[in-house]
């Protein structure tokens, strides 16, 4: 197994009239995997600054960052490659349209979609507790989960 650090990432949970916001989790769409927008921490700033950063970088959209809602970890055994997520709720800050032509300067993120909690279900998507806690009423059940490790989806 690979010595290499655990990566340190963060993710939006953006849920604007009962949609949530998922991105494509594979650069050129390799996988139909989608996830939560955010990416990996950088030292330096908090995990809401660098949440901030990605979700901009990743769609265009401006958010203030609120509770954390979930840690996640997931694993690929092959490589060693070890993520640890942490998950929050966030706000939009203007418009929920990712503006038009929007380009992900490190050219992972391409698709953009508003999924609906019963949509949720029929999209392939990370971590499987996504949609209990994104849709969950944070104002009244502030909870922060765990989603045990998960070997990674290849």
């Amino acid at each position: 197994m690979s010595k290499r650090p655990i990566r340190c990432a963060v993710r939006a949970l953006i849920v604007h009239e009962d949609r949530l916001l998922l991105v494509n989790a594979w650069k050129d769409a390799r996988y139909d995997l989608m996830c939560a927008p955010g990416g990996g921490a950088e030292p330096g700033s908090s995990l809401p600054q660098n949440l901030a950063r990605e979700v901009y970088e990743e769609t265009g959209l401006r958010v203030r960052v609120g509770a954390p809602a979930l840690v996640n970890e997931f694993h690929d055994p092959r490589s060693g490659y070890h993520q640890m997520e942490v998950f929050f709720h966030c706000t939009l800050m203007g418009s929920t349209k990712v503006p038009e032509g929007w380009v992900d300067p490190e050219d992972i993120v391409s698709r953009h979609h508003w999924v609906t909690q019963d949509e949720l279900a029929s999209v392939n998507h990370k971590p499987d507790s996504l949609g209990a806690v994104a849709f969950a009423d944070h104002n009244t059940d502030p909870i922060i989960t765990y989603d045990p490790l998960e070997a990674i989806v290849s």
